[in-house]
């Protein structure tokens, strides 16, 4: 199985598959998928859906088969596997697929839906459609790099906000500033009240535990002599769970109201670009159980749960299933996006042994 493994993901990174150009992967994964012995299918967006097994539970294993832009040269050094995807998150899916395939002859009463979707760089348009088509299953596991012997239980949620601020007169000469207001500095006065916006159930010393913004955009301005009448920024806002994104929205819009109530001759418009809610799980679910046990057998040490500052696709599928959910999956996060992208191949390898021994301790678990 080890060569197969290694060979399986080599050709998957081969494959140049950024958000948006998945078809050549997702005609791939097909042909593989059924020599396999899945049962497989695509939906109407590209989504790669096989199903082995039959029984309950029944437990959704999904990954991505988009990356980020910019291809790098597969290639296998010293045990390593270099190549984009490679932890981002190739190999999760290879690792789902080949652990999901020992349990095709049905000795375990289980059944496996592996999901490879699209766009989940982009706009998360596979995993929305994977909803709106009714996917259902008792578990849920994402893959995404935690490393070999971790468990995501938690991300933060998402607030994205285009502001425009507009100043009434328009643009003026700048040796004239005292007669109009500087839209990019109104802009800056706006942004500076609304990352005040914090909290009483906040951890200010905790990153997962806190609001964090972040201002990502800034478009405004002529030339050196004008004074500009219009700024757009962007803002890209980080939540944790004992929050919402309306509870935040709430305040932030009373902040822009009383900000044009103060300065009467500023336009502000606020569009809400994408808003996705933060998620945490218990520690003592069944999949948290399932997968502690099987990292201690595979790589005997205790696991650490990890709650990343990120959003993912388990926020989206989480929240909607209402069923219990983790991530997990072999690699180094820290290398996602990276020129240096690579994975070692024995943590692939403990990866797939980790998610076949899991399945097995949620089937006990679910049984017992």
């Amino acid at each position: 199985m080890r060569d197969y493994a290694i060979n399986l993901l080599k050709r998957m990174l081969e494959i140049y598959s950024p958000s948006g150009d998945e078809e050549n992967i997702s005609n791939f994964l097909v042909d593989e998928m059924r020599k396999l012995g899945f049962r497989v299918k695509r939906d109407s967006v590209g989504n790669v859906i096989g199903e082995v097994g039959d029984g309950s539970p029944t437990i959704l294993l999904c990954g991505h088969m988009d990356t980020v832009s910019g291809f790098i040269p597969v290639k296998i050094e010293d045990a390593v596997i270099y190549g984009r995807g490679a932890v981002d998150a190739k190999a999760s899916l290879a690792a789902m697929i080949i652990a999901a395939s020992t349990f095709r002859e049905g000795k375990i009463p289980v059944k496996l839906v592996v999901a490879g979707v699209v766009d989940e760089e982009g706009k998360s348009r596979g995993i929305r459609n994977l909803l709106k088509e009714g996917i259902s299953a008792d578990y849920a596991i994402f893959g995404e790099p935690s490393g070999v012997d971790k468990i995501t239980i938690g991300y933060k949620g998402v607030l994205r906000l285009e502001v425009l601020c507009e100043t009434i007169p328009g643009p003026g000469h700048s040796s004239a500033n005292h007669l109009y207001s500087n839209a990019i500095e109104k802009a800056f006065e706006l942004w500076q009240s609304i990352r005040s916006i914090h909290f009483s159930c906040e951890n200010p010393d905790s990153p997962f535990h806190s609001i964090t913004y972040s201002i990502t955009k800034i478009e405004g301005g002529k030339d050196y002599s004008t004074i500009p009448s219009k700024c757009q920024i962007n803002l890209d806002i980080r939540i944790p769970p004992q929050l919402t994104t309306n509870i935040l929205l709430d305040k932030i819009h009373a902040v822009i109201d009383q900000f044009k109530t103060n300065n009467p001759n500023v336009i502000i418009k606020a569009k809400v670009e994408e808003a996705i809610e933060p998620i945490e799980i218990d520690p003592k679910s069944i999949l948290v159980k399932a997968f502690s046990k099987a990292i201690r057998e595979v790589k005997r040490k205790t696991p650490l749960l990890v709650r990343k500052t990120g959003t993912g696709d388990m926020n989206i599928l989480g929240r909607a299933m209402q069923i219990p959910i983790i991530t997990y999956g072999p690699g180094d996060s820290t290398l996602c996006h990276t020129e240096n992208e690579h994975i070692y191949v024995d943590e692939y390898m403990d990866g797939i042994e980790v998610y076949r021994k899991a399945i097995e301790w949620i089937v006990k678990f679910h049984s017992d």
